[in-house]
């Protein structure tokens, strides 16, 4: 099934949530090798009822298409980047913490706050299962009421990473490296033989023509898998943009907010600050150029107790003015009978 038939399937259904567009739009855009970094959100604030749907849809194409790099003479097959190990770093030290904690309930319950420059707000509740269902809701009772009815949204999409993150948490951690990187269906293909990864290669780059044929764009040259720093920055980047979405989504359990902590801690380029937030001491974990691959930092701060995200934040380079993108998370654990009844 491709994103158009997606599309179809989806009208009479209630709008994914913004994360799912946030993330889809900015793999698209990279995808498309516009100057913008692949974590860094679009400067321009959107109206996401209307934005919901077309979120699925781009998130189908951002899946199959890859990210984008400079172009030149197609060099010989490069074997893959050596994963990073994980140090003893805050975030190993944290996730082990985290990993130790009680779990209680079915569900991750994560009510994000969209704030736009205007200092607007826009509120968005979502319903994880540990089962993988995912229920969306723009209030309370909105909410409610998709739970009542069994309106399961979930993703493959969201399902891979979530399971990359578990794996993470008690698995091998080069393995859920790999799962990680590859959850989006972009064509790194780690974990594969150098063949393997040039035809997956091929593939994403004839798939990411597609994209510019269906948008009526002229059809830029195809790109060489990169190698060397280029390839190492390019695959941290989509580690980075998929594990913190797996975070922000599904921090409320304990195994995918440990198994997240875990993978982020092996990206060398992304640094980590202890500050205070309203009164609690928090780590901020920056994601500069080398990773975002922008002209600006993605910044994730999160509690230095639980681990638990805070906010999600892109600083440009001339300083943390506006316009930029924020969203704060609240993430606690639930038991879905208790939405489907309206106990939020």
């Amino acid at each position: 099934m491709d994103e158009m038939d997606l599309m179809k399937k989806l009208r009479d259904v209630p709008s994914p949530g913004p994360e799912a567009y946030d993330d889809a739009r900015a793999a698209l855009r990279t995808a498309m090798a516009e100057p913008v970094a692949a974590v860094v959100r679009p400067k321009r604030w959107f109206s996401w009822p209307k934005a919901g749907v077309a979120a699925l849809g781009a998130a189908a194409v951002a899946t199959a298409v890859v990210m984008g790099t400079t172009g030149g003479s197609v060099p010989p097959p490069a074997p893959p980047a050596a994963a990073p190990q994980a140090v003893e770093s805050p975030l190993v030290k944290l996730a082990s913490e985290v990993k130790a904690a009680a779990v209680t309930g079915d569900s991750s319950l994560i009510v994000r706050t969209n704030l736009a420059p205007d200092k607007s707000q826009y509120i968005w509740y979502t319903v994880y299962t540990d089962k993988g269902q995912t229920f969306h809701g723009d209030s309370p009772k909105t909410l409610a009421q998709a739970a009542a009815k069994g309106s399961d949204l979930s993703t493959d999409y969201d399902r891979r990473l979530m399971g990359a993150a578990r794996l993470a948490a008690t698995g091998d951690l080069e393995q859920a490296r790999n799962a990680m990187v590859n959850g989006a269906g972009c064509c790194w293909a780690l974990g594969g033989s150098p063949a393997e990864q040039e035809k997956s290669w091929a593939e994403g780059q004839e798939k990411r023509a597609e994209v510019f044929r269906m948008k009526g764009m002229e059809v830029p040259p195809a790109k060489p898998r990169p190698t060397g720093k280029e390839l190492e920055d390019g695959i941290n980047n989509t580690l980075w943009s998929n594990t913190t979405y797996a975070l922000f989504i599904g921090a409320a359990n304990p195994d995918i907010r440990a198994g997240s902590l875990k993978l982020l801690s092996t990206i060398k380029d992304v640094t980590i600050d202890r500050a205070d937030f309203e009164g609690r001491p928090v780590m901020k974990l920056a994601a500069g150029p080398a990773v975002s691959k922008g002209e600006g930092s993605h910044v994730v701060t999160v509690d230095a107790e639980t681990a638990l995200p805070i906010r999600s934040e892109v600083v440009p380079l001339q300083g943390p003015q506006d316009p930029h993108s924020v969203a704060n998370y609240k993430s606690s654990r639930v038991n879905l009978a208790d939405i489907a009844t309206g106990k939020i």
